[in-house]
């Protein structure tokens, strides 16, 4: 940012805009304004895509039991299949392998961050992307490929999902029980059942009674729409269509949908920051120049620059790359320690104002409408919400078929009936609802309890984390053996996710590959190694209580009732965390190798 564009800013004018605009938006239900797609709801979960098939119930053994088949799940198999490992087995609830790609097939589908750090083992696949943001079906068959690279199909179950597991310390193995009637049994469990998984629904009046046709974008209807992830969903052509969200998925989607139906409403809470996307085709001569270690070298410097560390220069220049500075408020990674706090504040303060104007900015420039170009605009701290960027979504709101339906002063939708959606006291007559609302963010089996667990003696997990919960680098307990839990609990994490998986899978199969080598009776922290992790969440955490409780609401603060994140993540970064699990590695092993009998809590 320039000095005019810091200069020129008002600071208090600024702070209370971004007031208001977050009391309008505030609902004292906080969270539970939403609702899971089970029960009478379930259907908005069930698998458009993959026919189960029937297959008797299975009680044999395996050495490991990946449990998620997405990139997480995907990367830790395929580093353990390098490792030696031969029995391993994935299951998902899913009809194959891909997770929130295997889900997520909407029309106009993208990663948002750049496909030649996102999508794992390209070189061990043998793949350059395409596209420099790669669309879904691109990824989604990544996937695949890496199953069909590694082997990881000879023993995988879909259409599968764990109801139970239970440690049998005669065996050293977990006895692992599913909705199939399988009582298998594992030596090792890893866990990486997603966070982007489960659809989430908004609690609206009289959701139930509308009589026209429904769905959530992550089991998106084609039989009905017509078309595919490219568009021509002529099925829409005669259709009033609401889309229900306007957060990262219908930044996507509604460019798309408003091409072919007849008219579009799209329902918006809070309007989403839309900067700049820029795709293009990846460059076949920079392709074929490429040379070995290339997909490591720019994932590393990409996570440097996202995370605060010095580079030399940044491979990726693009949305993220550029704000680093302003990801700090929710995304773990250095400071700059040169300057005290409260000089930090301010100067981030005003470049977070000067960032947040040049966006909207952008709105006034690109849509035709006053009235419509000022309810897209984002009147919030850059990253209060999960930046977007997209070429298509401002300009949809110039054409004649679109309706921008703002519900900030309602509290969201108001009800529906059988034939309308309704905000206040005007009704929209539509033909078909598209609920863009996404997911349990933060939610696995394991932390939901949904994965029940019952470590040694029969202790329920959840029951030892009754204070809060505890590991050793997120990713085990004492009391809970050769059980593994990736995720971002209690361990650093990115813009880029997938890479912190990455990192987690190379660690796990590390680790494994010691107590193999060492003959360990089993995989288990200490109860010390717990506490004195739990030491360093403490003492390195930054209160971010303020910048959350002065955030619009969305996922990222619990819908305006969560207080502060300190301690849920290492807050040093990601590539801090990458170094002291090195470390760790060469001199701390013994914390978690077992060789005899049990340790049990005092």
């Amino acid at each position: 940012m320039t000095n005019d564009q810091l200069a020129g800013i008002d600071v208090e004018a600024l702070r209370a805009k971004y007031a208001s605009e977050r009391q309008r938006r505030i609902r004292p239900d906080g969270a539970s304004q939403y609702q899971p797609t089970t029960g009478a709801f379930g259907y908005y979960a069930t698998d458009p895509y993959t026919e189960r098939t029937e297959r008797e119930p299975l009680t044999d053994s395996v050495e490991v039991l990946v449990v998620g088949a997405g990139f997480g799940g995907l990367v830790t198999a395929a580093r353990l299949r390098q490792a030696g490992f031969e029995s391993i087995r994935l299951m998902d609830e899913g009809g194959d392998v891909g997770g929130t790609w295997y889900w997520n097939r909407y029309p106009g589908i993208h990663c948002d961050i750049q496909s030649y750090v996102y999508m794992p083992l390209l070189e061990e696949v043998g793949t350059v992307p395409n596209w420099r943001y790669a669309p879904g079906e691109e990824i989604r068959q990544h996937a695949v490929k890496i199953a069909e690279t590694f082997d990881l199909y000879r023993d995988a179950v879909f259409h599968t999902r764990v109801t139970s597991l239970t440690w049998q310390e005669d065996d050293a193995q977990w006895l692992v029980e599913t909705d199939r009637g399988d009582r298998m049994r594992a030596t090792y469990v890893i866990t990486s059942s997603g966070t982007l998984s489960q659809p989430k629904l908004p609690g609206i009046p009289g959701i139930e009674s509308f009589r026209g046709h429904t769905f959530h974008t992550s089991r998106w209807d084609y039989g009905y729409t017509g078309g595919d992830q490219f568009g021509g969903l002529t099925g829409l052509a005669d259709k009033r269509v609401a889309v229900v969200g306007t957060g990262a998925t219908g930044i996507q989607v509604i460019p798309f949908v408003a091409e072919d139906a007849e008219h579009l409403f799209v329902f918006q809470r809070t309007p989403s920051s839309v900067d700049v996307r820029d795709n293009a085709p990846t460059d076949p001569e920079w392709a074929a120049a490429l040379q070995p270690g290339w997909q490591r070298e720019r994932q590393d410097n990409f996570i440097r620059m996202v995370s605060g560390e010095p580079v030399e220069r940044d491979m990726t220049q693009d949305g993220w790359t550029s704000t680093a500075q302003l990801q700090r408020k929710m995304i773990t990674g250095a400071l700059d320690t040169s300057l005290d706090e409260d000089e930090r504040e301010r100067i981030d303060e005003l470049v977070d104002f000067a960032k947040m104007n040049e966006i909207r900015e952008r709105v006034d420039r690109i849509v035709r409408d006053p009235a419509t170009a000022e309810k897209l605009k984002p009147w919030y701290r850059y990253m209060c919400k999960r930046p977007t960027f997209s070429d298509r979504y401002l300009p949809t709101f110039n054409r004649d078929n679109v309706t921008l339906v703002d519900t900030a002063d309602f509290g969201g939708i108001t009800r529906m009936t059988e034939t309308a959606v309704v905000v206040g006291e005007t009704e929209y007559e539509v033909d078909c609802v598209i609920f863009a609302t996404g997911f349990e963010v933060g939610r696995s089996g394991i932390v939901s309890g949904t994965m029940p667990v019952a470590g040694r003696g029969g202790v329920q997990l959840l029951e030892s984390w009754r204070n809060g919960p505890r590991t050793l680098h997120g990713l085990y307990s004492h009391g809970f053996p050769n059980l593994f839990n990736l995720g971002s609990l209690q361990n650093a994490n990115s813009v880029n996710f997938v890479q912190i998986l990455q990192d987690q899978a190379e660690h796990i199969a590390a680790v494994l590959s010691a107590a193999r080598a060492a003959r360990a009776r089993y995989v288990e922290p200490t109860i010390e190694a717990e506490d004195a992790w739990l030491d360093v969440l403490r003492l390195t955490a930054r209160d971010n209580s303020k910048f959350l409780t002065e955030c619009t609401p969305s996922y990222y603060n619990g819908e305006g009732t969560r207080r502060s994140t300190a301690g849920s993540s290492y807050t040093p970064g990601p590539v801090a965390f990458q170094q002291l699990l090195s470390d760790w590695r060469e001199n701390a092993m013994d914390e978690v190798l077992v060789m005899s009998s049990p340790v049990t809590r005092d």
